[in-house]
């Protein structure tokens, strides 16, 4: 049951999403799809009260529980950034809005972008693990609870690979390719040029 509920779960993330950002952008109707978007962490709370249910009941602690608590920890760490990005896309293509800003690709920028999405990991395993240890003591010592502990483990060592996934592009920054126009100066006001940059175009001016 805890399975097909974190499916169901998971469809219905989607479909609030959906629902939430056609009534938002192609309806018009921006209050009423906001308030489908914040109905989604209502969806956590019921597999986290249906999971804390079965256990009371007397299910045996398993891998399904540890599972339930590794998506709920999910949804937190990375739910708000999805739901951003695909709001950004849907004001744009739907509403008219500007196109989204992508992230950069190249250098301590996208070292930085990794940076902040490992932060979500690492928010994601700290709920889960929260998750998990609050599960094993309300089980207390009348079931085996190494089974969800187990899945505190299989949490931070899926942030440790992110982490060293994310160090990579600190380390070795990837340098973007001649032409690129990340690799050109971004801005265009005279104030957010380099100095240097600034007084030699003034000179040329100057000289003309």
């Amino acid at each position: 049951m805890i399975v097909m509920l974190i499916v169901i779960c998971e469809v219905g993330f989607w479909v609030l999403l959906a629902a939430g950002l056609a009534t938002r952008y192609l309806l018009k109707m921006p209050r009423t799809g906001l308030a489908l978007l914040l109905c989604e962490p209502l969806l956590e709370v019921l597999l986290l009260v249906v999971t804390a249910i079965d256990l009371k009941n007397g299910a045996e602690p398993s891998w399904r529980h540890g599972l339930a608590a590794v998506y709920i920890g999910y949804t937190v760490g990375h739910g708000h950034r999805t739901v951003k990005w695909l709001d950004g896309h849907a004001a744009h293509r739907l509403g008219g809005g500007p196109p989204p800003v992508k992230p950069p690709r190249y250098g301590m920028a996208r070292a930085r972008h990794e940076g902040k999405v490992w932060l979500g990991s690492v928010t994601a395993a700290a709920v889960a693990s929260g998750l998990l240890l609050l599960a094993s003591w309300y089980v207390g010592d009348d079931g085996n609870t190494d089974s969800l502990r187990s899945w505190i483990y299989v949490a931070w060592r899926a942030v440790g690979i992110h982490g060293l996934i994310a160090l990579s592009y600190a380390i070795w920054p990837k340098k973007a390719p001649a032409g690129d126009p990340e690799s050109a100066v971004p801005a265009r006001d005279p104030e957010h040029v380099p100095d240097l940059l600034v007084r030699d175009s003034r000179k040329d001016e100057e000289q003309v």
